[in-house]
């Protein structure tokens, strides 16, 4: 079998305002969305594991939650720490904004501690939770030891954190280095224009730092994708690198761009949809589909997770092995 790391923060969520007629709901969120996500969309033959840290106050909950994946690898689990959870309070103002209070003390991961656990390892997925999952330093070691490709949502790393917890979009310090660790890198419409308000600037910053694709999230319209190109227009398989072990280099061809749109559906909840695509997209490259073949799946899948609530049971909503789906 082959294994996909999965990176990120499991957090406590207490959602206020997603429905505007119910009481507060607690449950499972950050990384929770994501595993879903993947454990639905990955292709025969691979398996996860979950590369998370989790406070010693959550620790058993968080067990149980990663024995509903079915993709699981065998004897994974998260890695306890003596700290409190990360736990988020969200208050929505519509369905795409939102306002968030983070606590909790969950550690970066440091290169001594995540080396051994990625070095059998053919591909990672890193979904920047809590935007502390690792510095920058640990992601440049890793760019430079890990022979898979990288798959990154770079989320909360453009969120900073007031003394009370209060999270709020901030530009991205070493941008370009950042962009230097991943061979794709998913961004939402609001942490683009927290590099810049030039979309063709942003793309041109990215693929030149040395990532392979930038795809970048714009809610119920889709998302678009920017990659180097084919001289016929098409785009190739990403991580057909993977069965190899070997990196994928930089593109010098002219970039190709396209919009693609996502289905119309009725919005029941729209928390952890851009986890659900981004762990969807990299699912679907792994399986070895083209970037707009991954990115349109990746927009079902982040629709049909806009008609369920919560993180439980997503996955069998995903694959549409709940009653009624």
């Amino acid at each position: 079998m082959r294994k996909v790391g999965v990176i990120g923060s499991l957090v406590w969520d207490e959602i206020h305002g997603r429905d505007p007629r119910a009481a507060p709901v607690e449950e499972w969120g950050g990384i929770a969305y994501a595993l879903a996500g993947m454990d639905a969309a990955l292709p025969d033959g691979w398996e996860i594991v979950p590369l998370v840290k989790v406070g010693w106050d959550l620790s058993a909950e968080s067990q149980g939650f990663l024995r509903t994946l079915a993709r699981l690898s065998p004897g994974a689990r998260c890695v306890e720490v003596p700290t409190p959870n990360n736990r988020v309070v969200l208050h929505y103002q519509n369905a795409e904004r939102r306002c968030e209070r983070m606590s909790g003390g969950v550690p970066a991961w440091t290169w001594p501690e995540l080396g051994p656990l990625v070095a059998d390892l053919d591909a990672l997925y890193i979904n920047f939770i809590s935007g502390f999952e690792l510095g920058l330093g640990t992601a440049q070691a890793l760019r430079q030891a890990f022979r898979g490709s990288i798959y990154a949502d770079l989320h909360s790393l453009f969120l900073g954190m007031r003394q009370d917890g209060i999270r709020m979009l901030q530009p991205l310090p070493d941008a370009s280095s950042w962009f230097g660790c991943f061979d794709v890198i998913q961004l939402n419409e609001d942490e683009m224009r927290q590099l810049s308000d030039e979309p063709l600037a942003v793309s041109a910053h990215v693929l030149g730092a040395g990532a392979q694709a930038l795809v970048v999230t714009l809610g119920p319209r889709g998302a678009v994708y920017v990659t180097g190109g084919r001289a016929d227009g098409q785009t190739d398989r990403l991580f057909d690198a993977v069965s190899a072990r070997q990196p994928v280099r930089p593109s010098a061809r002219p970039a190709v761009t396209e919009l693609i749109q996502a289905p119309i559906v009725e919005v029941l909840d729209p928390t952890g949809c851009g986890d659900v695509f981004g762990a969807t997209c990299c699912a679907r490259l792994l399986g070895g589909d083209s970037l707009p073949d991954a990115v349109a799946g990746a927009n079902r899948a982040a629709a049909r997770a806009a008609t369920f609530r919560g993180a439980g049971g997503l996955a069998a909503h995903l694959r549409g092995e709940l009653l009624g789906v």
